[in-house]
């Protein structure tokens, strides 16, 4: 159903075609671009989008969202608020994500008359794990053992094969909230409890040489294009470092990128996305989660390649030809958490780092992004380390990684 208020009558001036809307062949720098979300990654496709002359409007509720405040106009709103989609849908010509929890039913509204890049049923897949799995397992991609969880009598008579293992929210979960680490059936249906006694996933654990991401985009021609595969190293369940290129076998980086590719393909993708995928010690890739947008281990793509996920977001919306996606320099992007805040302050207040430390590294590039609340656990910003050879790229993440007080086991 289209959001409170915007129904099948509803119609934009100039843009009466309906849901058969045809949509011109290419946007050009000077239009509109709109965006649902206000987050980091929505702030870093306005600055791409922006370069390249495009005008930006962000839809989001927050008064200082990190994308609102770059944006060329903010319409904040709920995302389903029917007079602020009818402004967007009358403002943007093209309207991206930056999040995959959008309503769909907003996504679906738009597109009657604007080209939405990912669609409605793209995303609608990922925002929910259970169908996510299904979808996975369904079109023969690996994925770890699992099983639903919908009720206490699921979580108590799960299989003993499924232990140890880790239980996840189907909806909502994200950076390590809404999962919950088990090993027996009663740790299973008091996880169950934890989590609000709504639907879930129980994963088997599975033995781990690594875990990878492969970023790839894909247009309405249908042409594919991949970044190099992202080695990724994760701490509370949030992302800590991307080391780029992955440290694995030329033989499992053609695998993971071929999975990707195909995953795109499946699910007849427009846009930038994300798969995130498991290496087991037998060298199989299995398929974790995939993101419709781009991603915090693309992140070093805008210092490090050609052209940047964020720029092949807007191009792919624009109907643009996509840009090349070379890696020029070895890589390593460190996450920047609101701890970094506390860490270095004496009392209860946070306190700014010292990014002098970072900058005094003339081959560290350093992203901060707007927010103005530090809290433990949030993403505040990122460096991304480039070097000649992956070793210096790799020293210089851990001497700031030292300086800043990040958690650091002496190796990445």
């Amino acid at each position: 159903m289209p959001p409170a208020g915007l129904d099948g009558a509803c119609r934009i001036p100039g843009h009466e075609g309906g849901a058969d809307a045809s949509f011109s062949a290419t946007i050009a720098p000077g239009a509109w671009l709109g965006l649902l979300g206000g987050g980091q990654l929505g702030r870093m496709f306005c600055m791409a989008a922006q370069s390249m002359g495009y005008r930006v409007a962000v839809l989001d509720p927050g008064a200082h969202s990190p994308a609102g405040t770059v944006a060329d106009r903010h319409l904040r709103a709920e995302y389903q608020d029917p007079v602020a989609l009818a402004k967007m849908a009358a403002l943007a010509e093209g309207v991206t994500t930056e999040f995959e929890n959008v309503p769909a039913d907003a996504l679906e509204f738009l597109a009657r008359t604007r080209r939405v890049s990912p669609g409605a049923a793209s995303v609608a897949i990922a925002q929910d794990r259970i169908s996510e799995k299904r979808f996975l397992s369904a079109q023969g991609f690996a994925v770890a053992p699992y099983a639903v969880l919908r009720g206490e009598a699921d979580a108590r008579a799960v299989d003993a094969a499924l232990l140890p293992g880790i239980v996840k929210s189907a909806r909502l979960g994200y950076d390590g909230k809404g999962q919950v680490r088990v090993r027996t059936a009663d740790e299973v249906a008091a996880a169950y409890t934890a989590l609000g006694g709504a639907a879930c996933v129980l994963e088997r654990f599975v033995s781990l040489a690594c875990e990878v991401s492969v970023i790839v985009a894909r247009d309405e021609q249908q042409r594919l294009t991949t970044w190099p595969v992202a080695e990724n190293r994760h701490r509370d369940g949030i992302l800590d470092v991307s080391i780029v290129p992955a440290r694995v076998a030329a033989a499992i980086a053609d695998d993971a990128r071929r999975i990707a590719t195909a995953l795109a393909e499946r699910l007849d993708y427009r846009g930038v996305l994300c798969v995130e995928m498991f290496v087991t010690d037998a060298g199989r890739v299995l398929v974790n989660e995939i993101a419709p947008r781009p991603h915090n281990s693309g992140h070093y793509s805008i210092d490090a390649c050609v052209t940047s996920q964020f720029e092949q977001q807007a191009r792919v919306l624009a109907g643009m030809p996509q840009g090349d996606t070379r890696q020029l320099e070895p890589a390593v992007m460190v996450n920047l958490l609101g701890d970094l805040w506390f860490a270095t302050a004496t009392t209860s207040r946070p306190r700014e780092p010292h990014w002098a430390t970072v900058l005094r590294h003339p081959q560290a590039k350093l992203h901060l992004y707007g927010k103005g609340e530090p809290r433990r656990g949030r993403k505040m910003g990122h460096v991304t380390c480039l070097a000649p050879t992956l070793p210096e790229a790799l020293d210089v993440a851990a001497t700031i990684k030292r300086d800043l007080g990040i958690p650091f086991s002496g190796e990445i």
